[in-house]
């Protein structure tokens, strides 16, 4: 049986993290969250004391740094940041990491080499457009601006507990802004991509939409 590349990208709070972890378990493929690679790379160029702007130095970074992201577990260099990508500032960072042409440019190429292949589950805000354009199956999820922010503020993964939700919303729409906008692969939707408003629809169903778009591309 044929192993698709299965692309889901979205913005923050979009519900990618879960919906391609489970439609990955369901497919028994790996499921990689490229949004996890620029975090661990912007977390260890903050603890190394890089400047987030040296673009020339983070690349260099990113491309001799062992980056880990299977099975949920984040690790770079042999140390689990699992915990620590998911906060605020680790947010904040990679978003400035996100734009520097050069780091993107390693980062994609690593992306590409582990999901060739196929058997992949693939989430993060340029799949579809930039690293795998051909992929078999194309999902953007979005969902409303205060939807997106009530799930990262009551999500301990990301805030590290209950968080005000109105500083939440503002780091959302900050962490948009610099998504859509950056020069280098800003966040878009591919033009063959499904779309899905997640706003109301329960995991379950967002999944079983995309298991249904899988079963159609395979048979």
């Amino acid at each position: 049986m044929k192993k698709l590349i299965i692309a889901i990208d979205g913005p923050s709070g979009a519900g990618k993290g879960t919906v391609a972890r489970t439609v990955s378990q369901h497919l028994g493929y790996r499921h990689i969250d490229t949004g996890a690679m620029y975090r661990a790379v912007a977390l260890e160029a903050v603890r190394d004391g890089l400047a987030l702007d040296d673009e020339r130095a983070v690349a260099e970074l990113a491309g001799r740094a062992e980056i880990t992201v299977d099975g949920g577990v984040v690790s770079i260099d042999g140390l689990d940041v699992t915990r620590a990508i998911r906060t605020p500032e680790a947010d904040k960072a990679a978003a400035s990491v996100a734009r520097l042409p050069q780091v993107r440019e390693v980062l994609v190429a690593r992306q590409r080499r582990i999901g060739r292949q196929g058997g992949v589950v693939m989430e993060g805000r340029d799949i579809g457009t930039v690293v795998f354009p051909d992929a078999d199956v194309k999902i953007y999820l979005d969902a409303s601006a205060e939807e997106r922010a009530r799930r990262r503020a009551s999500d301990p993964a990301h805030s590290g507990g209950q968080a005000g939700q109105a500083a939440v919303a503002e780091a959302i729409e900050a962490r948009d802004k610099s998504d859509t906008t950056r020069a280098v692969s800003p966040l878009t939707v591919a033009a063959d991509a499904v779309r899905i408003d997640t706003t109301a629809m329960p995991i379950q169903a967002v999944v079983d939409t995309i298991m249904k778009l899988v079963k159609e591309k395979l048979n």
